[in-house]
């Protein structure tokens, strides 16, 4: 019988021979403080020294890996006063110039006989091969074929060799490790064991072996995430007392036939996995995630319907006041004229009630509006965060329905969950697409419905990246023009006050410039986070009427401000904001049935803001920007830093690996249906590995996965 790795989770990394005082400080700069986080500091590459990149060999422009010895150091200061260290290294087959700047370190830590790995783009300044600013990993005297090359910091000062050589004695005294994962799992997709796994990943014999190692483990990472967030998710069901809703009613029927269009297949797809889940009597807790404009409120509308003619109540709480007014105007005008039958009215019927309720609304308001929610007067209420605050009582809510619900902390979902004294059916939304595997690990509690599908009559946004001077002016043109011809704009920009820090534009400057330049004449309108709400809604309620031609905003109109006659959008500084934001923020023109284009403005100065914004100019699809934004920006801790300070995801990556998403999904329902408790192991993983309890790590994944 081996060790449990647990158990390792116990064992202070000082037992460790040669790590004192200083040595440990070094360690705990990189988060390793037990054996087993050490085990789980991973190498990020290896040397092969069978095929090791020689100098003499090395062609121009080309990144390589070279092994070298440092021959000759000097430091010097520049012209421009920056720091200057060049270090002569060789590898015996020829001489390599390594120049660093503003990396005055550099020269005691590479000293004169120092062995280390360099890694960068080969130039050739003055007929001598250089690289600039190589990365550099310190290896010492590590042997073997191949080698090991463990993340460092400067802070740490510690080196590869001292890593891979701690690393290798925890190995030989832990001893063989037991494997927690039932054979039957390992066998279906090949995969080693967990004690070959890590003795393969850190002391391999070849690449090979490597490779092996690093699929068990990925797959490892991925099966106790999925493991939490199904546990968390059959708990909810088996739990919960649901409301088991009737379906018979035509309340939902008439909604569909009274609109003006057809549904489209996703939506009909969508409304009918949600109605499933409400004929169910566990309580349903859905994502609906969709394209902007591809109709989610409709479906959520549909909803809502289904509890009310039940009998129950319904909510949608949005994370503004600007979208949770606009949403009480959308269902208002959708659902003016219904009524629903009553007992206590002499006709038998009564009006279908929305009602607002925000930190707008008053004392007077809220105490009256409060009392008809009690009562059962009010079928659908609309409203922020208000709703869920100990005075507001509804007499059945049967399904709530949170939009953008990244905006929303856990504490806050579940306390409007406790709205009722059954669970309320839950169904949130998002207009941002998430990649498929990146809602099945951060979402992976939650049923998800897609609405891939935009509905007829949208009009196709052009979007153009003004990369210079004539573009811009171009842009400025296109605006005259569309409001010359009965239509509106948004101008966005990233700041509201002028920072001298960053050297953007902010809406305050922004707006004056305008108004006196490129847009004179032109009926402009100035909206940010900082304008009391009070000042908002007679400016967000002049631009639908078409009192104002040009709004020029913040991001505060990002998400759900409707206003299908706005055609033209100019987003100012565009680099400085996230695919996913722009994205959203373009969605707010092309509402209606009139040609609409969005101007990026600059950019392009970096690598990572060119395929942004070429992206971004090269398709509306929403999903696939998603995927193009998980490329870009990796996935960090997908489901939050907890408090040991460990990241979830340290091998897996779901941008390579998001076959063993599905494959591990599929495992942790067989196990958790199966009962967990037969693999007490794999139980025991997950409270020191991923503990409960931590309310904000669904926060920190949203974070991740909206930010900006």
């Amino acid at each position: 019988m081996g060790k449990r790795l647990v158990e390792l989770a116990e064992i202070e990394v000082t037992r460790l021979k040669g790590v004192g005082e200083q040595k440990a400080k070094g360690l705990d700069e990189l988060g390793i403080h037990t054996v087993l986080d050490l085990l789980m500091h991973y190498p990020r590459r290896y040397i092969d020294r069978t095929n090791e990149a020689l100098i003499r060999e090395l062609a121009v422009g080309e990144e390589a890996m070279v092994l070298a010895t440092v021959k000759r150091v000097e430091a010097r200061r520049t012209r421009q006063k920056r720091t200057m260290v060049q270090v002569d290294v060789t590898d015996g087959s020829g001489y390599l110039r390594c120049t660093f700047f503003n990396q005055p370190w550099r020269e005691k830590q590479l000293k004169a006989g120092t062995q280390a790995v360099f890694y960068g783009k080969l130039e050739v300044f003055q007929g001598r091969k250089q690289m600039t600013n190589p990365v550099v990993d310190l290896i010492g005297d590590r042997t073997g074929k191949i080698v090991p090359i463990y993340p460092q910091s400067e802070k740490a000062a510690l080196t590869t060799w001292e890593l891979g050589g701690w690393v290798e004695e925890a190995l030989r005294r832990a001893g063989e490790l037991d494997d927690p994962v039932p054979m039957d799992v390992l066998d279906r997709f090949d995969l080693v064991s967990r004690d070959a796994a890590l003795r393969g990943i850190h002391v391999p014999e070849s690449g090979d072996e490597a490779n092996v190692a690093r699929r068990r483990l990925v797959f490892d990472e991925l099966l106790r995430l999925q493991l939490v967030l199904v546990r968390r998710k059959r708990d909810l069901e088996r739990t919960s007392v649901g409301i088991r809703h009737d379906l018979s009613g035509d309340l939902v029927r008439r909604f569909h036939e009274k609109l003006p269009f057809p549904l489209t297949g996703a939506q009909r797809r969508a409304i009918a996995e949600i109605e499933q889940d409400l004929a169910a009597p566990v309580p349903m807790h859905r994502l609906l995630q969709g394209d902007v404009g591809a109709g989610k409120t409709l479906v959520a509308v549909s909803a809502l319907l289904v509890a009310v003619q039940g009998g129950h109540q319904g909510a949608l709480m949005a994370p503004t006041e600007v979208l949770a007014e606009q949403h009480h105007l959308g269902l208002k005008a959708l659902l003016e004229g219904f009524s629903l039958s009553s007992e206590g009215d002499l006709f038998g019927e009564r009006p279908l009630r929305v009602e607002l309720l925000t930190n707008r609304t008053t004392a007077a308001q809220r105490t009256k509006l409060g009392e008809r929610l009690a009562a059962g007067e009010v079928d659908i209420v609309v409203g922020t965060h208000a709703l869920i605050q100990d005075k507001v009582a509804f007499k059945s809510l049967g399904v709530a329905v949170i939009d953008e619900q990244h905006r929303f902390g856990v504490e806050q979902r579940a306390a409007l969950r406790d709205k009722g004294e059954a669970v309320p059916d839950v169904l949130v939304m998002t207009a941002t697409p998430i990649p498929r595997t990146a809602a099945m690990t951060v979402y992976g509690d939650l049923d998800v419905s897609v609405l891939d599908e935009l509905p007829p009559g949208r009009t196709p946004i052009t979007t153009v990246w003004a990369r210079g001077p004539l573009e811009e002016e171009a842009a400025w043109v296109r605006v005259r023009e569309e409001v010359a011809a009965g239509h509106q704009a948004y101008v966005v920009a990233p700041l509201i006050e002028e920072s001298e820090k960053l050297e953007v534009r902010s809406a305050q400057e922004t707006h004056e410039q305008l108004q006196h330049g490129e847009l004179a004449g032109l009926r402009l309108a100035l909206l940010h986070g900082k304008i009391p709400a009070k000042e908002k809604e007679p400016v967000m309620d002049a631009f639908r009427r078409g009192d104002i031609d040009v709004l020029v905003a913040t991001t505060v109109i990002e998400v759900g401000v409707d206003v299908p006659n706005a055609t033209v959008m100019v987003i100012l500084d565009a680099d400085r904001f996230g695919i996913a934001q722009l994205h959203q923020l373009r969605g707010r023109v092309g509402r209606g049935a009139a040609v609409s284009w969005c101007y990026l403005m600059g950019g392009g100065n970096t690598p990572d803001s060119e395929e942004r914004l070429g992206a971004l100019e090269r398709t509306t699809d929403g999903f696939e920007l998603a995927e193009v934004d998980l490329e870009l920006r990796g996935e960090g801790t997908i489901m939050g830093t907890r408090q040991k300070g460990r990241n979830d995801l340290r091998l897996a990556s779901l941008r390579r690996d998001k076959e063993w998403v599905a494959k591990a999904r599929d495992v942790a329902f067989q196990l958790v249906d199966g009962g967990l408790d037969r693999y007490p192991q794999l139980e025991e993983e997950l409270d020191v590995l991923l503990p409960e309890g931590d309310e904000d790590a669904e926060a920190a994944a949203t974070e991740f996965l909206f930010k900006s």
